[in-house]
């Protein structure tokens, strides 16, 4: 019972990873297919194997997962407690997929987790839940919003002199390079998430300790669903992030992917702190908006559908309106 316990909740995780991929495969690619630098299935293609390389590129992430949020649980009850916080995480990923709102996966499933471990009467290291959580969830689109807003600020100092249709050319090719690496930041943080929850169900059945190395099939498996899900697309989310916040050009696209790709990998190196993706590349997309003016963006746009609200809600100035619906 203990082992079929254990083969469900690693396939729910690898479930999850699936859903997180092509829930998360926008953040990656929008930009880039929006503004036509690469066409969708090219775009899809260079996020999968992007992604892949990224999933072996650390384990800082994972052991935050793991070890820095709740204590491990203990057997049939602890497996309980793994299963319950990724069907959660699922359900969510599923709801705001489908209504096209790029949520962050890794919330959900932090969430599930706090949740489940508090229901399971386990212990919540709530100093780690602030620490490399909560803080980071407030810090990282600020930090997104300034970086984007500087970053384009300086490329459009620096080509201010250049021949527009020939800077735009330049950067559609860069955005390739840029592209890339905002994939390969997802890989690095997204599938090492799941990596975490599959070695606590590991450690659980007592199959490994926290002590061991993560082991080879487990960084495979994750990144080969998260290399898949990323493959299916996100259709729904990529039309919000590449033009329902903005209209982007391919020198906006490369400011806010290169701005992304850049906190990805210095909160996953330096701090090791699983960051949502979502709410970098988003916040990066909206401070490379405020450039050209601060109506520019559709500030409303990522909670719109949540409201039932129309296309129209998207001045600052509208935004008690809209959220009332008249």
């Amino acid at each position: 019972m203990d082992t079929f316990a254990l083969v469900v909740t690693i396939g729910v995780a690898l479930f999850f990873t699936y859903t997180n991929g092509f829930h998360d495969s926008a953040n990656a690619i929008a930009t880039s297919v929006s503004t036509r630098a690469l066409t969708p299935r090219a775009a899809l293609a260079m996020a999968a194997v992007m992604n892949l390389a990224g999933a072996f590129m650390g384990s800082g992430v994972a052991k935050t997962v793991s070890e820095g949020l709740i204590q491990t649980p203990v057997g049939s009850k602890g497996m309980g407690i793994l299963f319950a916080a990724l069907v959660g995480a699922i359900v969510w990923n599923l709801i705001t997929w489908y209504f096209g709102l790029p949520s962050s996966s890794s919330h959900a499933l932090f969430g599930g987790m706090v949740g489940a471990a508090l229901a399971g009467g386990t212990t919540v290291y709530w100093s780690g839940v602030l620490e490399k959580v909560v803080i980071p969830m407030f810090i990282s689109p600020v930090v997104g919003l300034l970086a984007g807003y500087l970053v384009m600020t300086a490329i459009m100092w620096m080509f201010r002199k250049a021949n527009p249709h020939k800077a735009k050319r330049g950067f559609r090719i860069a955005q390739t390079v840029s592209a890339a690496g905002m994939a390969l930041g997802h890989g690095l943080q997204d599938a090492q998430k799941t990596m975490g929850i599959v070695v606590m169900a590991l450690v659980i059945a007592d199959v490994e300790d926290y002590g061991d190395p993560i082991p080879v099939w487990v960084k495979i498996a994750c990144a080969v669903m998260l290399s898949l899900g990323t493959y299916a697309g996100g259709w729904r989310i990529m039309r919000t992030l590449g033009r329902k916040i903005i209209e982007l050009d391919p020198p906006q696209g490369f400011a806010a992917e290169t701005t992304g790709a850049s906190i990805m990998f210095a909160t996953a190196f330096l701090f090791k702190a699983p960051i949502s993706t979502t709410h970098v590349i988003t916040s990066a997309i909206m401070g490379v908006g405020a450039t050209k003016r601060v109506n520019a963006v559709r500030w409303g746009s990522p909670r719109t559908s949540s409201w039932g609200g129309s296309s129209r809600c998207r001045p600052l100035r509208w935004w008690l309106r809209c959220r009332s619906g008249s």
